[in-house]
C-alpha cells in the first residue's frame, strides 16, 4: 500500500541565527500556537521575530484580550535544560534537519536531538506494533530489525514496550532512531531506561516536545507522524483493530510512504489491525526481503521549486465575523480535512487561513495531525 507523495508547502527558510532560533522556539511555545499556526505565521510575516510582534494583535483580533506571548525566561530555561542533557536543536531549514520531514505540511518546526544526527541522512524504515506483543510478534520484530539493519536501513520506532523494544534490541549496534512522546530527556516507560540511554549513545533520540516534559496521551498521535515521516516505509508487526500503530500507518499513507504488515491468526486480537491493513491494500510481508523488494528501486523525487511568499490581506475581526460563523457552522467535533473545508467554503485559501489562525488562538477550533481541523 502506497500513499501519494506531496511537495512541501513551506516557503524556503534562510539559515538560522541564534536570535532566530530563540524566537522560533518562543513562538512555538506561545499559548495556542501549534505546528500549523506556527507555519502560517511564518508564511505571513516572514520571520519568527515579526510573527511574535504581530501575535498579540492577531489574538486581539480573534477576541482574546489577555493574550501574552511566551516569556523569554521560559525559553532561556529550556535552552539551559537542553545544554544540560546535551540536546541539539534542529530547526526546519537547517542543513541537518531530516529532509524527509521537511516536505510535510505539518513538519515539526523544531526538534530536540540527543545522539548522532548523521543517522538522519541514512534510509530509514519504521517498525511498530503492539505493546503487549506475543512471543511470535517479538521474535518477528527482532528478525525484521536485524535483517533490515544488515541491509543498510536505520530502524525508527517509538521506544514503547513490546514490538518497539524488541526491534531496538536487535538493531541498536547498527544505529536506531527513537522518537519520543515526551521530552527528549524523559525516560518512558521506565522499563526501557537501559535502551533509552543506549540509543542516545549509539543512535539518536528525537522529540518535538519541550525538554523535561512528561508524555501525555495526546502527544503520541503527533509523535507517530514523525515516526512515519522520517521513514521510507512503515512495517506493522502486531496491532489491534484500534491502536497507535494504525495511526502511524495512516500517517504513512497520507505522507506517501509504503505500508507493510505482518499477517496474523484471525482469532488473535493483536493481529486484527495488521489483517485489516492487508485487506485494505497494505503489502503482506513474510520477512525483511519482502520489505526490501517493496522499496526497490528507490526513485528520486523531482526537485522542488521555490515557493513565492503568500501575502495575506489585512482584515479586521468585524470584517471576518461572517466568515467565522460560516466556518464554525461547517465544523463539528469530528475532524475534517482543512483542504476540504476550504473547498466547501468556495473561498480562496489565503482568506480562510488567517481566520483559522484567529479561531485557533481564540480556542474555538482545534487542529489535528494530518491537516485535520475540528470545532471545540
Amino acid at each position: 500500500m502506497t500513499g501519494t507523495l506531496r511537495s512541501s508547502t513551506h516557503p524556503p527558510l534562510p539559515p538560522t541565527t541564534e536570535a532566530d532560533r530563540f524566537n522560533r522556539l518562543r513562538l512555538l511555545r506561545s499559548r495556542r500556537v501549534g505546528v500549523a499556526t506556527f507555519h502560517r505565521l511564518i508564511a505571513e510575516h516572514g520571520s519568527a521575530a515579526v510573527a511574535l510582534e504581530a501575535l498579540p494583535e492577531v489574538a486581539r483580533a480573534a477576541g482574546v484580550t489577555d493574550y501574552a506571548i511566551c516569556p523569554e525566561g521560559v525559553i532561556h530555561a529550556e535552552l539551559k535544560a537542553a545544554r544540560a542533557v546535551k540536546a541539539r536543536m534542529l530547526c526546519l531549514g537547517d542543513q541537518d534537519y531530516p529532509a524527509s520531514l521537511a516536505t510535510l505540511d505539518d513538519a515539526p518546526p523544531i526538534l530536540w536531538a540527543v545522539g548522532d544526527t548523521s543517522i538522519l541522512t541514512r534510509p530509514m524504515v519504521a517498525l511498530v506494533g503492539a505493546r503487549n506483543a506475543s512471543s511470535l510478534g517479538t521474535r518477528m520484530a527482532r528478525k525484521l530489525a536485524a535483517d533490515l539493519s544488515a541491509a543498510g536501513y536505520v530502524i525508527v520506532s517509538g521506544l514503547a514496550r513490546g514490538v518497539d523494544a524488541a526491534a531496538y534490541h536487535a538493531a541498536i549496534e547498527v544505529g536506531t532512531v527513537a522518537v519520543l512522546g515526551g521530552g527528549v530527556d524523559v525516560i518512558y516507560p521506565n522499563e526501557n531506561a537501559e535502551l533509552f540511554h543506549a540509543i542516545g549513545a549509539k543512535g539518536l533520540r528525537l522529540s518535538e516536545q519541550p525538554i523535561g516534559l512528561q508524555p501525555q496521551a495526546r502527544h503520541f498521535p503527533a509523535r507517530n507522524r514523525i515516526i512515519s515521516g522520517l521513514s521510507r516505509a512503515v512495517v506493522v508487526v502486531e496491532a489491534a483493530a484500534k491502536s497507535g500503530s494504525l495511526i502511524t500507518a495512516e500517517n504513512a499513507l497520507a505522507q506517501g510512504r509504503e505500508v507493510f504488515a505482518v499477517p496474523g491468526h484471525p482469532f488473535d486480537g493483536r493481529a486484527g489491525g495488521c489483517n485489516a491493513l492487508i485487506r485494505d491494500g497494505a503489502t503482506l510481508i513474510r520477512g525483511a526481503e519482502d520489505v526490501i523488494a517493496g522499496l526497490m528501486p528507490l526513485v528520486d523525487e523531482a526537485p522542488e521549486l521555490p515557493l513565492a511568499p503568500i501575502l495575506q490581506p489585512q482584515r479586521s475581526f468585524e470584517d471576518n465575523k461572517e466568515l467565522n460563523k460560516q466556518i464554525l457552522s461547517r465544523l463539528g467535533p469530528s475532524p475534517i480535512a482543512e483542504d476540504q473545508l476550504i473547498r466547501d467554503m468556495k473561498s480562496a485559501p489565503n482568506l480562510i487561513a488567517p481566520v483559522l489562525i484567529a479561531l485557533e488562538l481564540d480556542g474555538a477550533i482545534q487542529r489535528h495531525v494530518g491537516g485535520l481541523v475540528s470545532r471545540l
